[in-house]
């Protein structure tokens, strides 16, 4: 699971979080939201162990990431809004890189790759090098490769970028599919009719807080616009 304590941070005089708090349960998809500037990129460099918060702490199924960030991060997969790659190296290789990163034992790795190479469309693109892929293979392929190891904890920011209907769809199924087989699923996206399709839970963040927090019927419920889509209920919340 996901738990955030207390979770402070501060740029000069912008205090992009304040003492923000959230838990994300085993098995839960929990969608992230927020306008932009609202602390969502700053929370998940945070939970990632990308960057240390001011105060606070991250844990990842129980242990601290500032603590022990080796053991908490080999139980988190994570995929940026924008993936980083060796360009010159194929997708196979790339897969083989992160399994090498991840210590898998190397037929577990060849099962998982081929596994995943099959749910996204990847074996057609395999000799190429990755700086030739398309945004949406390369995508695919980011999401793949956080996968291979089979985190207990995925984070996804902006899990749509450059994704056709089709693989958009492909993506929605295995966010479905990791938390009913117990996976913490975080996302944050800006696609407010994905967060409505897909989440058991919703987070809005604004100005570093965390304005709302659960399922979209407790939403509608405090809203003066019950029946309205997730569109609607966020612009109020947010003003």
């Amino acid at each position: 699971m996901i738990q955030l304590d207390n979770l402070t941070m501060q740029y000069g005089d912008l205090k992009a979080l304040d003492n923000l708090n959230l838990e994300v349960r085993p098995g839960e998809l929990f969608a992230f939201l927020g306008p932009n500037g609202a602390g969502k990129t700053t929370a998940i460099r945070l939970l990632t162990g990308l960057m240390k918060p001011m105060t606070g702490s991250v844990r990842i199924c129980g242990i601290d990431i500032q603590e022990e960030p080796q053991r908490a991060k080999a139980l988190l997969g994570y995929v940026p809004d924008v993936a980083a790659f060796y360009e010159k190296l194929t997708a196979p290789e790339f897969m083989q890189f992160i399994a090498e990163l991840f210590e898998m034992e190397p037929a577990r790795a060849a099962a998982r790759t081929e596994q995943l190479f099959e749910r996204f469309a990847l074996h057609e693109h395999g000799g190429q090098r990755i700086e030739n892929l398309s945004h949406g293979t390369r995508q695919r392929l980011a999401i793949a490769s956080a996968l291979l190891h089979e985190p207990k904890v995925f984070v996804i920011d902006e899990p749509m970028v450059g994704l056709d209907p089709i693989h958009a769809r492909v993506v929605k199924e295995e966010l479905r599919n990791l938390s009913r087989a117990g996976t913490t699923v975080l996302m944050s996206t800006h696609l407010l009719h994905i967060a409505e399709e897909v989440a058991d839970r919703i987070g809005i963040l604004q100005r570093g807080r965390l304005v709302f927090d659960g399922t979209l019927a407790e939403l509608r419920a405090g809203s003066t616009a019950s029946g309205g889509s997730l569109e609607e209920l966020f612009l109020e919340k947010v003003g």
